[in-house]
Parts: structure tokens; sequence; C-alpha cells
């Protein structure tokens, strides 16, 4: 039975941690400048890690933003690499993460949802 903390999700954890500070300290592309990270998955064998990010302006700025992650996804792997010491530095892709502009969108919902009932509730 695995752990519940295996070394994979470990990884992952601090790969997501020493990428949030790479991007805040010594990435200086105003490109990625408002980019969150939400979460890591690494592949079994290490060779990949899909890292999840959002932005605070929405996906609106998403094409922008990508393409500056991907062009600095080579300098992110080398200071990953210096900071984490793996038999292989995983390959960075960047997957936008759209949950939290979903979540945002059915809170809203609900709350117009509620007011409706409040509006139909008062009127009765």
């Amino acid at each position: 039975m695995p752990k519940d903390f295996s070394r994979s999700f470990r990884v992952a954890d601090q790969i997501q941690r020493e990428l949030a500070d790479l991007l805040q300290n010594e990435i200086k592309d105003p490109r990625i400048s408002q980019v969150t990270l939400t979460a890591v998955e690494v592949s079994r064998d290490y060779a990949y890690a899909k890292v999840f990010y959002t932005t605070l302006d929405g996906q609106d700025e998403n094409a922008v933003v990508e393409k500056g992650l991907k062009h600095a996804a080579g300098f992110l792997r080398t200071g990953l690499s210096k900071r984490i010491h793996l038999r292989q530095t995983p390959q960075l892709i960047f997957v936008y993460d759209k949950s939290v502009e979903r979540g945002a969108h059915l809170s809203q919902l609900i709350d117009k949802a509620i007011a409706q009932e409040k509006k139909t509730d008062s009127q009765d």
C-alpha cells in the first residue's frame, strides 16, 4: 500500500516551491510577473513535471504568459537543477489552470441564485 505522502508528491511540492521562488526572484520577464503556481504533477520516472499556473489577469493574457513561460522553461529547469538534486531534472510543461476561474464563476452563479430566491421570497 502506498504511503500517504509518497516521494513523487514530496518532489512535486518541492518543485512547486522552488519554481515559485525562481519566478518571483530570478525572472525579470514582464510577461510572467503575475503568475501563480497552483500545482505540480510529476511523472513516475521524474522525466516530466506538469506545472499548473494561473494569472491575476485571468484568461485574457494567457497566450502572452504561456509564451513567456515556455521561453523561460530552460532557465527555470537549470535553476531547478541547482536547487533540487535529482538524478534527472524534469522537463517543465506549463498548463493554464482554469479551476480558479471556474470557482469564481460558480460562486457568482450561486450568489445570483440566492439573490433571486430572496427576491421571490420577499414578493410572497
